[in-house]
């Protein structure tokens, strides 16, 4: 009799162990799903703005170093633990495109490139949403050559517009 006890209070002390273990650890997906849901939007773009004037610097995701633009949001989402593409081109293939009306601060602005208007080429997120007069922070290889608000609404970047895409819900 002693024995059955002994083994029956091992069972069920192992069972409790692994309920209160099971209670307090969530997977991965659950996890990544409840960091996402408690990313403020305004929290993104205030971590955005404290990188302004940083420099701009070809194929650089480093701070130290400065951004080129897809650098610059990936490293912005990156803080937020959102895995974004590294490079521009990779942009274009992200998620539909949202209609000017349903545009949301955080959400990550698509464009064209400077000279080559039928391949993807620059990226930026939306500080200030107004539709197509949003604002929005991105690493400028122009003539500022860092991190900067620029205006969606402004010819250079309306011409150059692809798409919009909501990359935190």
């Amino acid at each position: 009799m002693g024995i059955k006890l002994s083994f029956i209070l091992m069972l069920l002390l192992a069972s409790i162990s692994l309920q209160s273990k099971n209670k307090g650890s969530k997977s991965e997906s659950e996890e990544a799903a409840s960091a996402q849901a408690s990313i403020g939007r305004a929290e993104i773009i205030s971590f955005a703005k404290k990188l302004m004037g940083t420099p701009y610097h070809y194929a650089s995701s480093n701070p130290e170093k400065g951004f080129d633009c897809s650098g610059f949001v990936n490293y912005v989402f990156k803080k937020f633990k959102i895995n974004l593409p590294r490079s521009s081109k990779g942009f274009g293939i992200l998620g539909d495109g949202l209609k000017p009306e349903e545009f949301k601060v955080g959400d990550v602005l698509v464009f064209y490139g400077f000279k080559d208007k039928t391949r993807i080429g620059h990226v930026g997120i939306i500080c200030e949403a107004a539709g197509m007069n949003s604002r929005f922070i991105h690493s400028s290889s122009g003539r500022s050559h860092g991190v900067i608000i620029s205006d969606l609404g402004s010819e250079m970047y309306t011409r150059r517009f692809y798409k919009c895409v909501d990359v935190i819900d």
